[in-house]
């Protein structure tokens, strides 16, 4: 992995801390930024969040669709967990941790915003970081290069319902025009610039030169991600200091809903005889979360200053060493996963 996605936890906590100070120091320039919005979307957000998810989208390749049905078992498990499962499992743990069993310690005005930044977190599955998951699992890579291209075309279509639908069981009013907005501006209008680039530099220099452009730009959407984070802590820097506790309390059902959902997908694969080397990324892919997505969606349906994007910029601090723990156990796993009944017909078949 490399050395900057394998420390992110550390970077993101950099990012509380210089977000914290500067907004509290230098306050009046968190102010301008703030009001920098045009039909309810802050400009220097929207900037940032795009260089952060195009160069992500450019590796995918839709081409691999037509492979799905190679790994048809796998690929059933993710989609069950991905869009019937997890959505709705944090849906009921937000509902449960947050609306319940921790609510006396967090300020009232911000459960409902909470439980929406977890939905909205949940409810679209990761598109970059599985692909280093996958291959510290020795993950088949066509099954992951097919599963994320598949998952990013339902996503076009599936997000705005799920996260509409969730809200409105979880009584959380959200304006349909503005989650819509939400999905043009940070799901179709990326996927077609990010597409169009790829088109280009295969056509220009082929394989190598569109490796070549990712090398080059990865940094700038980590650097994109980054100062979107310092920008949100900026903003949310009194409340957290005031509410210490909150991060941990919302860590809770993020927790949770990985093992929860990764353990359901390595569980339901090894009862269809898949074999391990589909298993584990679909493990992974089942319990990952887009979060870069999901820090979008959240600033554009609630603000920067919301409790909703503080919800998603948990998930980022805690995604890779809970991912990299689920990485552990299904490597450490193989063997009783391969001693399953249903793998050993269906590799002897």
């Amino acid at each position: 992995m490399p050395v900057f996605e394998r420390y992110l936890t550390l970077w993101v906590g950099l990012c509380i801390v210089a977000g914290i100070a500067l907004g509290h120091f230098f306050a009046p320039a968190f102010q301008v930024i703030a009001a920098a919005e045009v039909a309810k979307v802050n400009l220097p957000v929207a900037g940032l969040i795009w260089l952060m998810i195009v160069p992500m989208l450019m590796k995918v390749d839709f081409r691999a669709l037509g492979a799905v049905g190679r790994h048809w078992r796998g690929i059933g498990v993710t989609l069950l967990v991905n869009w019937a499962i997890k959505p709705f499992s944090m849906a009921a743990l937000g509902a449960l941790f947050i609306g319940w069993l921790f609510r006396p310690w967090l300020p009232a005005g911000e459960i409902d915003s909470y439980i929406a930044g977890l939905i909205i977190l949940a409810a679209a599955p990761c598109t970059a970081m599985v692909f280093v998951w996958s291959n510290l699992t020795r993950g088949e890579p066509n099954f992951t290069l097919s599963q994320v291209a598949l998952n990013d075309t339902i996503m076009v279509v599936a997000f705005a319902p799920i996260v509409g639908l969730l809200l409105g069981l979880s009584a959380i009013t959200v304006p349909w025009q503005t989650l819509l907005l939400s999905v043009g501006l940070y799901i179709v209008v990326p996927v077609v610039i990010a597409q169009a680039l790829r088109g280009a530099l295969l056509a220009r220099g082929g394989e190598a030169s569109l490796s070549a452009a990712l090398a080059r730009i990865q940094p700038l959407s980590l650097s994109a991600l980054l100062a979107t984070l310092v920008l949100l802590f900026g903003f949310q820097g009194e409340q957290i200091l005031k509410q210490p506790l909150v991060i941990a309390i919302l860590a809770v059902p993020i927790l949770i809903q990985v093992y929860l959902n990764s353990g359901l997908a390595y569980l339901l694969n090894r009862a269809a005889g898949e074999a391990h080397c589909v298993a584990g990324p679909s493990a992974l892919i089942g319990a990952s979360n887009f979060f870069e997505l999901a820090v979008a969606a959240a600033i554009s349906l609630f603000g920067l200053t919301s409790g909703a994007a503080l919800a998603t910029v948990v998930g980022v601090l805690i995604e890779v060493p809970v991912m990299l723990s689920v990485v552990a156990i299904v490597n450490a796993s193989k063997g009783w996963y391969e001693r399953g009944a249903a793998v050993r017909r269906v590799a002897g078949n």
